[in-house]
Order: C-alpha cells, then sequence, then structure tokens
C-alpha cells in the first residue's frame, strides 16, 4: 500500500478515492514498522457520524497536536476544556453584531476600493492574471481586517510580494507531508531544518514578527483607549475576553492571543479563496451554470436578502462538495472502539475521513456523483435541500461544525455576485488544473485566466 500511495502523491486525492470506492469506503493502510504512520482511512457516513456526532470526543489525540504545531493552543489543534472556553468564545464573537457588520462592510469596500478597480484594470489592459492569487490576497486582506484589525493591504495592480502568503502555503503542504512520515523522521529535518520542514520553520518565524507587531500595537492601543468601547476584531477580542466565564483563556499572554487568531485568519484566507477559485474554474466549464445564476441576479438581487438567491447557493455547495477546501479530517479515539462498518480502532491511532473521497463516492451521492449539479441542491418546492454533515462534510460536523460557515458563505456570496454581474472569465488555455498536495485545496499552478467586461 505505501508504495502505491507514494507513487500517486500528484493525485493523491482522486487516487485515495478510487481506493475507497474498491474498498467499500473504509481502508487500513499500514506504513513500515515502528514508522507511527498506520491510519484507517474511511469516508463511511456511519463511521463519520459516529466518530464526529454520536461518539464524540472532545480531544484530537497528541498526534494531531504534533503534526500541527505551528498552530499552537489554537482552536484547531486545542483540546478538552480549552477547547470548550474557547468554541464558546469563538461563538461569542462571530455571532456578535459588530462582527458580523465589520464583517459585510470590509468585504464591501474591498470589493468597490480593491478587487473591481483591480479587474478594471485587467479587462482594459488584456492581461492574464491567477485567479487563485488573487482570491488569496483578497481573502487575505479581508480576514485580516476582522481579525486583527488592519488590512494588510496585499491586493493592488502592482501585485506586491507578502511573505504570509507563501508561508501558509509551504506550511500547510509541510503538515500534509507530516501524516506520511515517520514522526522522528519529520522532527529531525525540522531540527535541523532541511527539506520542506526548513519551510514550515520560516513560516512559524514569519508568523510570530507579524503578531508580534500587530500584537504590540493592539496594546498599546488598549492602554490609551480609557472608557471607549473596545474594537470587535479577534486581537482586541481576546484581549479584553473575560476570564471569570472562559477561565483558560489568557488574554495577557501574547503567545496565547497568537495562537487563536492566527488559526482564524489561515482558516478565513484558505478556504474561502480555495472554494472561489475552483468555483469559478467549474463555472467555466459549464457556462449554462453562469447564465442561470445571473439570470437568478437579475430576477431576485436584493442587497439586503442574499438569501433569495438559491440557485447561487446551490452552485457554491455542489463546488465545494466536489472541491472541498479542506479535503480531509484526521481524528484519533481517545480509547479503543470499533466502528459501524466493523473496523475495530485502537487509542490514539490514526483516523483520516478524505472529504474529497467522499463527495465522489456513487454509494452515497449516486452515479452521478462525479458530476457537477447545482440542481441536486434544490428541493421541489424551489428552496434549498440539506444534507446531513455525514455525507457533506466540508464544514466538519458535531460539536466542531465550523464557527465561521454563515459568514464564510455570505462573503462568497458577495464576491461571486459581484464577479458574475460584472465581468466574464476565460480560463488560458494548456494550463494543467491539479490540487497541490496539502491540507487546503489549492490549485498546483493557479488559475490563469483573462478578464473582459460584461456589458
Amino acid at each position: 500500500m505505501l508504495p502505491g500511495m507514494l507513487f500517486n502523491i500528484p493525485r493523491i486525492f482522486d487516487w485515495l478515492s478510487e481506493v475507497h470506492e474498491a474498498n467499500d469506503m473504509t481502508f487500513a493502510f499500514k506504513g513500515p514498522w515502528f514508522s507511527g504512520t498506520d491510519m484507517l482511512f474511511t469516508v463511511d457516513p456511519r463511521n463519520i457520524n459516529h466518530m464526529l456526532n454520536s461518539n464524540f470526543a472532545k480531544s484530537k489525540g497528541p498526534e494531531f497536536k504534533k503534526i500541527f504545531d505551528i498552530l499552537g493552543d489554537g482552536i484547531v489543534t486545542a483540546d478538552m476544556e480549552l477547547w470548550e472556553d474557547l468554541r464558546k468564545s469563538g461563538h461569542a464573537l462571530f455571532h456578535h453584531q459588530n462582527f458580523l457588520k465589520l464583517s459585510v462592510s470590509s468585504t464591501t469596500s474591498k470589493l468597490k476600493d480593491d478587487l473591481v478597480p483591480f479587474l478594471d484594470k485587467a479587462a482594459e489592459e488584456n492581461i492574464v492574471i491567477d485567479l487563485q492569487d488573487v482570491f488569496k490576497r483578497f481573502m487575505f486582506d479581508t480576514a485580516s481586517i476582522l481579525m486583527t484589525g488592519y488590512d494588510q493591504m496585499s491586493l493592488s495592480y502592482e501585485i506586491p510580494g507578502y511573505e504570509f502568503g507563501e508561508a501558509a502555503d509551504f506550511s500547510e503542504e509541510a503538515i500534509f507531508y507530516r501524516h506520511l512520515k515517520p514522526v522522528i523522521l519529520w522532527r529531525l529535518q525540522n531540527l535541523i531544518g532541511v527539506g520542506i520542514e526548513r519551510k514550515i520553520r520560516s513560516a512559524s518565524e514569519i508568523f510570530n514578527i507579524l503578531f508580534g507587531k500587530i500584537i504590540s500595537s493592539r496594546r498599546k492601543e488598549e492602554i490609551s483607549r480609557v472608557k471607549k468601547e473596545p474594537g470587535i476584531d479577534a486581537v482586541t477580542y481576546y484581549m479584553n475576553v473575560d476570564t471569570t466565564k472562559y477561565k483558560l483563556l489568557k488574554p495577557g499572554n501574547d503567545t496565547f492571543i497568537r495562537d487563536v487568531v492566527l488559526s482564524l485568519l489561515l482558516a478565513g484566507r484558505d478556504t474561502t479563496s480555495s472554494a472561489l477559485t475552483w468555483f469559478f474554474w467549474l463555472l467555466s466549464k459549464h457556462p449554462h451554470v453562469m447564465t442561470k445564476i445571473r439570470q437568478e441576479i437579475h430576477t431576485n438581487f436584493d442587497p439586503t436578502d442574499l438569501e433569495k438567491l438559491v440557485y447561487l447557493h446551490a452552485a457554491l455547495l455542489e463546488s465545494m462538495r466536489l472541491y472541498p477546501p479542506v479535503p480531509f479530517n484526521h481524528k484519533s479515539p481517545s480509547k479503543s472502539d470499533v466502528l459501524p462498518s466493523g473496523h475495530r480502532v485502537e487509542a490514539e491511532s490514526k483516523i483520516v475521513i478524505c472529504i474529497y473521497a467522499l463527495s465522489r463516492m456513487r454509494s452515497v451521492w449516486g452515479e452521478d456523483a462525479s458530476e457537477f449539479k447545482p440542481e441536486r441542491w434544490i428541493s421541489e418546492n424551489g428552496g434549498l435541500k440539506r444534507e446531513p454533515s455525514s455525507k457533506y462534510l466540508v464544514f466538519n460536523a458535531g460539536p466542531r461544525t465550523c464557527l465561521g460557515k454563515h459568514l464564510a458563505l455570505l462573503q462568497m456570496k458577495m464576491v461571486a455576485m459581484e464577479i458574475i454581474q460584472k465581468y466574464d472569465f476565460k480560463v488560458v488555455e494548456g494550463q494543467k488544473i491539479e490540487p497541490v498536495p496539502s491540507i487546503i485545496l489549492r490549485m498546483k499552478h493557479g488559475l490563469k485566466v483573462t478578464v473582459t467586461k460584461n456589458i
């Protein structure tokens, strides 16, 4: 099994889909002796529901925290009572009216002041742009406003270099490969600074420098704030968080603030930019879907109620079904268990749910599982269909369901609607579209397009 996986790394997600299909959706992967790389792969919805809902464990296991160590004590890696405090405090932040208003206003202003002028100039000068890079920069800027209170201004026509983006991409690829390497090997590589582990060390330094400046500046502002209401960005929120309510949070600890906000910033930048990139690529392959979305916007557009855009919402859900921004989920049981499929798992063993493969299982989604069909999300009465999270795992499931789900969908609708109304894209012929092996489903070579105004 190991040689087959290593040989298929360039197309790892499609290979995993094929292996799951051939093995009744669950199979055991055996790595070399004593390497710690044995894993159980499953996309069986019964097993997923068992692990993430009915038999939910607060702990992800010690192995998970080692692999994702660059995120420190953020919500992605946190366990037990710390995770509960982060989850509850995060829920309060993401549902705060001022935070929601900031999200809408920052997305609106970045569209008007940066993305639209950028695309206008690209259309006027008839140049090729990398749409994936554009979306990553746009989402980094908007997520940065929400999480730190500062606009990093990485999206401009000059396309300035920005260290954070490269650091994030490198670290996400390194984390992917850590799942396949013996722990002792990647830790040794990290210690001496070789291979891709050298890049993750550099990424950590870049994150630390960026957040060191931001947190220091924010603390100075807090000292001079006196009795004014504190800001609602995530950094300021966690500096002022109520420790009588959330006892394990550390508002005075800069490293803790860095860990918490870094996880949120990466999620805001990477998942939404990935979703938008694959969405527009799929629209280029299915122009009839683009036509239907335009017709819906022309008929039902109401800037105060984007919920009326049912077909747009369905197309986004369908795009993320086929190309989930986070292509796999890593779990570790706290005690021995038997899954509904009959497979026995030992305590602290590795279980991997390949969300990319799940969407391609014909036994789950039907014979047309691999087809892009937004209509599968629309009910007979014209409303949106709901699917169980054990079948549609894009936003995780159970108590760990994504806190920013509704916010992300709102941002995607705002961006998609603005672009679809004003522009047409033509994907440059001859480029190879394939995902990079990473914990985020990015296009390996970007998405090169030309832009024209839709008059």
